[in-house]
């Protein structure tokens, strides 16, 4: 009898353990997030922060934002944080996510090379840099990997009234990759290429590289961070990854993304709550 009881006993403790040891590793999140935050190393920045404080862990999946919202939609990922605000607002009305939060900005830049085939350097129109490459066929690499800086590039040829399925010849080349990588195709092949400032900043392998165009209100490049609907996919983990959210718009969350910098650049500017955004 006793040596039963002492059994039972130990399964009981043995199962309290394994379920403390379950929660203890459960305090963790999936972030389903662009590459353009974890290629411009924010994220290095400010989940460490953010786990010290909270002592939850950020797994995140760094695709661009049309993937990560179609993670997302399969309930694969607990937040998504993202830069195409049309998108995000859709993702929402479709059920798919709680409510979208603005969280930060930074913008957009027209790279390509010193030499300058097309002639856009210090213009301010963006469309008409545009416009300019396509009439001369000057090497252009567009990321074509229904990110949000795809999705917006695409919204800058129509802005500048270039059909770039109809019109683009061998001289637009799409490579569905990221932004690291469309810029160093860009650098080896000396093309134009647009990329979000924070990325670009952070690119190590500029070679002749340059910003050619910059400051048009066009390239603003928001960001937005979404609960995904625990009423949908009961998996998701509701709270914590609220309490990520909420830290990221918080005076500490947003401080520390003001505070990410490099060779005293800030790459990403704090705007929780802006009207609009």
């Amino acid at each position: 009898m006793r040596i039963h009881r002492l059994l039972a006993l130990l399964a009981t403790a043995a199962a309290l353990g394994a379920a403390t040891v379950g929660r203890a590793e459960d305090k963790s999140i999936v972030v389903a997030s662009t590459t353009s935050t974890q290629d411009a190393g924010l994220f290095g920045h400010i989940l460490p922060i953010f786990e010290r404080e909270t002592g939850i862990h950020v797994n995140v999946l760094a695709q661009g934002t049309g993937q990560a919202l179609d993670t997302s939609r399969r309930g694969d990922a607990d937040v998504v944080f993202v830069h195409a605000k049309a998108a995000e607002e859709q993702f929402v009305a479709d059920g798919y996510g709680v409510k979208r939060v603005p969280v930060m900005y930074n913008d957009f830049v027209l790279i390509g090379p010193k030499s300058d085939p097309a002639g856009i350097e210090g213009t301010k129109d963006v469309a008409a840099a545009l416009r300019a490459i396509a009439a001369k066929g000057a090497p252009f690499i567009s990321r074509g990997d229904k990110s949000g800086t795809h999705t917006a590039e695409l919204a800058l040829w129509k802005a500048a009234g270039v059909d770039v399925e109809k019109q683009a010849g061998p001289w637009y080349r799409s490579i569905g990759q990221g932004m690291g990588a469309a810029l160093n195709t860009a650098a080896v092949s000396e093309a134009y290429v647009l990329s979000d400032r924070g990325t670009w900043i952070a690119f190590k392998n500029k070679r002749d590289l340059v910003i050619l165009v910059e400051g048009d209100q066009r390239l603003r490049n928001q960001y937005g961070v979404i609960l995904v609907n625990p009423a949908r996919f009961p998996h998701v983990k509701k709270t914590l990854g609220q309490r990520f959210i909420d830290w990221l718009v918080s005076p500490e969350g947003q401080r520390a993304i003001a505070d990410y910098t490099i060779d005293g650049q800030q790459l990403f500017h704090p705007n929780a709550g802006a009207p609009g955004a």
